[in-house]
């Protein structure tokens, strides 16, 4: 069964392409990576000589390319986490986000109907629900994304749901929290933090710090789509969280704490239009599969801050080169 893996090069696919190697060393894995700024080959590095992993140079906006790769390399399996993603990047242009995050997941969709897949599973984020002022968001709420972007992650949503619908195409969605963890591109909050500390640089917090984000381990999400694949049911959506809901500020001052930096290190910016205060998912349907958060949040958050720390050979080149 061999598994196609979209956006492999990225922080939560090389994760999850590392995760399947080791516990399902019986399943070829093709990752497809289009190499943007946050695609990463040096992510993988410690793979690349795996005889079970193939890697495919190519953007999923085209069309004979995409269709050339099921044929070659006989996909049975989808995981589908290419993707525009930076809030930020899409509130200056979203454009390539719409390219992106709705076309290029039509286009996998279709080929993948065409060519008889058994499986697809489209990664999808909380941010499509909108904030949540109070309670947390179930899988059958309503979709009120705020952005540019959690606007094309709420489009390709329905687009994936709707080949369930129309063609029979067994797609499952997922939609996860803020992840953490190695290998993620030094612009999202945590990597972002922890690199400027370590370059003796002040941490730039939106507005007051106070809005809210559920953290989930990147590890703990490889575990849940692994179980997604095996126990999931086609047509269903999957809430993913870990948790550990915290204010921007904390995760501030935690990072802080972690490098032995005092507050003078924050410097507060003007507030993000259109921010979103609060994301927050009931993930219960995903316990009642099986799953659980397996990482300590004040432990996994630690030892992400330290892997910065160790490997500056990664992170430093992306962050010279960051347009």
């Amino acid at each position: 069964m061999t598994m196609l893996i979209t956006g492999g090069a990225g922080f939560i696919g090389s994760n999850f392409i590392r995760h399947m190697l080791t516990e399902h060393p019986e399943t070829p894995i093709v990752n497809l990576d289009a190499l943007t700024y946050a695609g990463n080959p040096e992510s993988l590095r410690d793979v690349i000589d795996n005889p079970d992993y193939t890697f495919v140079q190519g953007n999923i906006c085209d069309p004979a390319m995409v269709a050339a790769v099921f044929r070659n390399h006989k996909i049975e399996t989808v995981v589908h986490f290419a993707a525009e993603s930076h809030v930020d990047r899409s509130i200056a242009d979203g454009s390539t986000f719409v390219q992106t995050n709705v076309l290029g997941t039509f286009i996998l969709l279709d080929c993948a109907q065409k060519h008889g897949t058994r499986r697809f599973i489209h990664i999808s984020t909380d941010e499509v629900y909108g904030s949540a002022h109070r309670g947390s968001f179930a899988e059958t709420d309503n979709l009120s994304p705020s952005n540019p972007y959690s606007s094309s992650k709420a489009g390709s949503d329905l687009l994936a749901h709707s080949f369930f619908i129309t063609h029979g195409l067994p797609v499952i969605i997922t939609r996860c929290t803020n992840n953490y963890g190695p290998y993620q591109f030094p612009e999202k909050l945590i990597p972002l933090f922890a690199t400027n500390l370590l370059e003796g640089k002040k941490v730039p917090v939106y507005g007051t710090g106070k809005n809210i984000r559920d953290w989930l381990y990147v590890l703990d999400h490889c575990r849940a789509i692994d179980l997604i694949l095996q126990r999931g049911k086609p047509g269903e959506i999957y809430n993913i969280g870990g948790g550990a809901e915290r204010t921007n500020i904390e995760i501030t001052k935690k990072i802080l704490d972690i490098l032995g930096r005092d507050e003078s290190m924050i410097e507060y910016v003007p507030d993000r239009k259109g921010h979103d205060f609060r994301y927050s998912l009931d993930f219960g349907k995903l316990l009642a599969l099986g799953w659980k958060p397996a990482y300590n949040f004040d432990e996994a958050l630690s030892a992400t801050v330290t892997w910065y720390v160790e490997n500056e050979w990664w992170w430093r080149p992306l962050k010279r080169g960051s347009p």
